[in-house]
């Protein structure tokens, strides 16, 4: 294939000229697998790159599993190649659970939430902002998958948490999107309560599997293959000692946006990778979870989700206007009881003045989650053989030794 396509000229860049609508003609046409040599070689996490951003060291893994207790699970769907048939596939998708620590619904978190933009879903989030209490576990699948997901984590909650409905009150999962339909038959809903179950029961703490795993599997970043990311930060004992973990399902943006710890590397890449056809217009979204054990109230945890957002931005992201960025923030420091013996509960709360430091580490920690994603994701050939690539790691290697930060 070459660069021109149904008369459609393409710039420098890799995009097609014009306004959204064109984009898509020039950039849907269905074909061959398309693939070369620019995508080879291992993947490696954007630190094995020599990529340290901010100020704050990561935790052991690395991963929203530093702070203690949270776990996290996936199972992965993917079968079939080739034309698409609803109901058949391909299918380039799955699940991903992130647990807190202990039982969430009888011993709930200080938790709230952020929508940047809101051309998305999280169910349960009304909830979660107003009562400022997580109380199930946190689920990510894609778009057409949330029904399915919902009500397979109420199964699993009320097999646990067998009084729910009758001594207790009711519950309401939170559940997160991300539209992988580019690379999945996502209107065969091939994500089955099996597969919800798998990943809340083999949620584990320690490293955390990252690129297309889960319900990382069809996602897109940048036009690369994207999908699952994490990362943390640990401050120093002067500063607290606490931990801050980010987990992302990243699916957005455009690849002459792409920076990469501050170099716009986005511009070099587009011309390699012309000949690969993009998904259409849609700008795509990020799901991103944000764990600490510093003791902050739900108007903290918000306010520290908002931080979080300029990490996503900081990659090249400008919140399309089609796209979702939702987070959701907990803490593990204090535990409030569904059922409480005392009218006035006992709590530890970080003083805003000492906030600041978990500001820096959550951006940081949120920027190289992204990049996470993107480094460890291979090729990924779905339905129609459309295709994301793997981000060039050794391209990126050699443009992040050249003076192009800017």
């Amino acid at each position: 294939m070459t660069g021109q396509r149904d008369g459609g000229r393409e710039d420098e860049s890799g995009e097609a000229p014009g306004n959204a609508d064109q984009r898509v003609e020039a950039w849907t046409a269905e074909g061959a697998v398309v693939l070369d040599e620019t995508t080879s070689g291992p993947r490696v996490r954007a630190r094995e790159l020599g990529v340290h951003l901010g100020h704050y060291p990561p935790g052991r893994h690395n991963s929203i599993t530093d702070v203690q207790g949270v776990r996290v699970g996936h199972a992965t769907v993917v079968h079939g190649s080739g034309a698409l048939e609803v109901g058949k596939g391909p299918a380039r998708t799955g699940v991903t659970a992130i647990l807190p620590p202990g039982n969430v619904f009888m011993e709930r978190l200080a938790a709230s939430g952020f929508v940047l933009n809101g051309a998305g879903e999280m169910t349960g989030l009304v909830q979660v902002n107003e009562w400022g209490l997580l109380e199930t576990p946190i689920v990510l699948t894609n778009t057409l998958a949330v029904g399915a997901a919902h009500d397979a984590t109420v199964r699993w909650m009320t097999k646990h948490n067998p009084g729910i409905g009758r001594e207790h009150d009711t519950v309401l999962p939170v559940i997160g999107e991300c539209d992988d339909s580019w690379l999945s038959d996502i209107a065969g809903r091939h994500v089955r309560d099996v597969h919800v179950f798998e990943a809340l029961e083999r949620a584990s703490t320690g490293p955390v599997a990252e690129g297309g795993v889960g319900a990382g599997t069809g996602m897109i970043t940048f036009d690369f293959a994207g999908g699952i990311g994490t990362s943390s930060r640990v401050l120093p004992a002067r500063e607290g000692g606490f931990a801050v973990g980010v987990l992302v399902q990243s699916n957005f943006g455009r690849t002459p946006d792409l920076r990469f710890a501050g170099a716009h590397i986005g511009e070099a890449l587009g011309p390699l990778f012309r000949h690969i056809p993009k998904r259409g217009g849609t700008y795509g979204s990020i799901i991103t979870v944000v764990a600490t054990d510093a003791p902050l109230s739900a108007h903290q945890l918000v306010r520290l989700a908002k931080r979080a957002a300029l990490g996503i931005g900081r990659t090249g992201s400008y919140a399309g206007h089609g796209s979702g960025e939702i987070i959701i923030a907990f803490s593990t420091g204090n535990t409030y009881p569904r059922t409480a013996s005392k009218r006035v509960l006992p709590v530890s709360l970080l003083s805003d003045e000492h906030i600041d430091p978990l500001f820096r580490a959550v951006i940081d920690a949120t920027e190289e989650a992204i990049l996470n994603a993107m480094c460890m994701a291979g090729d990924q050939v779905g339905a129609n053989n459309h295709t994301a690539p793997a981000l060039p790691i050794d391209r990126v290697r050699d443009l992040l030794a050249r003076p192009l930060v800017g």
